[in-house]
């Protein structure tokens, strides 16, 4: 059921894209499984990065880049959610002060070490320690890069993660947005709410006007990409409360439903584990609510023909 990508997922493919002065996005196609999207702000007196990656080599290839615009030392680091692939990197940047919100460190330190699990192809992840958020808000704080403004804020609710922040900002119009949005990708909230990453779409992402949003995988877009999930997010909605209705467990619902406009996006297997945590919402449990990861997972497996998920990192 997956679509493999015929992009080159290579490390050296990762491109720096400077989407307003001194601010920049590190994007690495083709975005899919842990292929992630960081980025970083230059100012006089340092470095503020945003997330960093899965892997040693590729969160070393990351530095490497921020090397070729600047000297100056990274000295802020502000995670968007606790989810591996945007902090498994964050012990090799030594000296930064790592931020994030206070459910943001609680995960990561929960969640361990990067190890395989089966679930995905196997990774060398290379020599890499937990290294959680030490700094930590409840609902917002400002980071300044010289005069540059910017707004880092809990988005009020679980939505891909219960631990999701968005760093907006405002002067630039520029926000990037974490993992509620992925551009070309399936949206993901399995650890989360659907609900509540619909809500957060229309009640705090929209209002903002944001014009260059850097997503958490997939290329640098506008503000189109947030109808596109939103879209993507009814449409689980909608076929959650089918499949429910007519006893189907989220496996046999995802197998019999056609994904339509959704089913070129990368990871389409997603649907199962999104279907998963639908369910458990029209059974009435809270956003964020723990479910059975695991077997969510599997189910995604065995959508995915039994293989494991495809991970390039």
């Amino acid at each position: 059921m997956n679509h493999p990508s015929l992009a080159d997922t290579s490390i050296a493919a990762a491109k720096t894209v400077e989407v307003s002065d001194g601010v920049y996005a590190y994007v690495q196609p083709d975005g899919s499984w842990y292929l992630n999207n960081t980025g970083f702000l230059v100012g006089s007196q340092g470095v503020i990065s945003i997330d960093t990656s899965s892997t040693e080599r590729r969160t070393r290839a990351y530095l490497e880049a921020i090397s070729a615009i600047t000297r100056r030392p990274v000295r802020t680091l502000v995670n968007t959610h606790h989810h591996d692939d945007h902090t498994f990197g964050n012990c090799l940047l030594s000296g930064a002060t790592i931020v994030g919100h206070e459910r943001c460190r609680e995960e990561v330190i929960a969640a361990g070490p990067a190890t395989n699990r089966g679930v995905w192809t196997d990774v060398d992840w290379g020599d890499l320690e937990v290294a959680a958020p030490f700094l930590t808000y409840s609902q917002s704080v400002t980071l300044w890069s010289d005069e540059l403004r910017c707004e880092v804020s809990y988005v009020g609710t679980p939505a891909h993660t219960t631990s999701d922040s968005i760093i907006h900002v405002p002067e630039r119009s520029v926000l990037f947005a974490g993992d509620l949005v992925f551009n070309g990708g399936t949206p993901f909230a399995l650890a989360g709410s659907i609900s509540g990453a619909v809500e957060v779409l229309e009640k705090v992402v929209r209002p903002l006007g944001a014009q260059t949003i850097v997503p958490g995988h997939g290329p640098v877009c506008g503000p189109e990409v947030i109808d596109e999930t939103l879209g993507y997010l009814r449409f689980v909605q909608d076929l959650a409360c089918q499949g429910w209705a007519a006893g189907l467990t989220p496996l046999q619902a995802a197998r019999e439903t056609d994904l339509g406009p959704y089913a070129e996006l990368l990871d389409s297997e997603r649907i199962v584990g999104n279907l998963h945590r639908a369910y458990v919402e029209l059974d009435g449990a809270g956003r964020g609510a723990r479910i059975d990861s695991e077997a969510a997972l599997r189910d995604m497996i065995t959508y995915n023909g039994g293989q494991p998920l495809t991970c390039h990192a």
